[in-house]
């Protein structure tokens, strides 16, 4: 059996951000126009960096 590494997505969805952070989609939106989480839209889906996930979970500013 290999010891293959755990990958990071680079990006979530904001179901899975909820997910992830226990925070509320509401709360989530909240803080993406607020600017204090990144965000992209690529077509009509709006996603987050992974990086920008963590960040918010230590208490950095995006």
């Amino acid at each position: 059996m290999r010891n293959t590494p755990a990958i990071e997505p680079i990006s979530v969805d904001i179901a899975t951000a909820v997910e992830l952070t226990s925070i509320g989609r509401t709360r989530i939106y909240e803080l993406i126009n607020s600017g204090e989480l990144a965000s992209k839209t690529i077509g009509r889906r709006r996603v987050i960096p992974y990086a920008a996930l963590k960040a918010l979970a230590v208490g950095e500013a995006a």
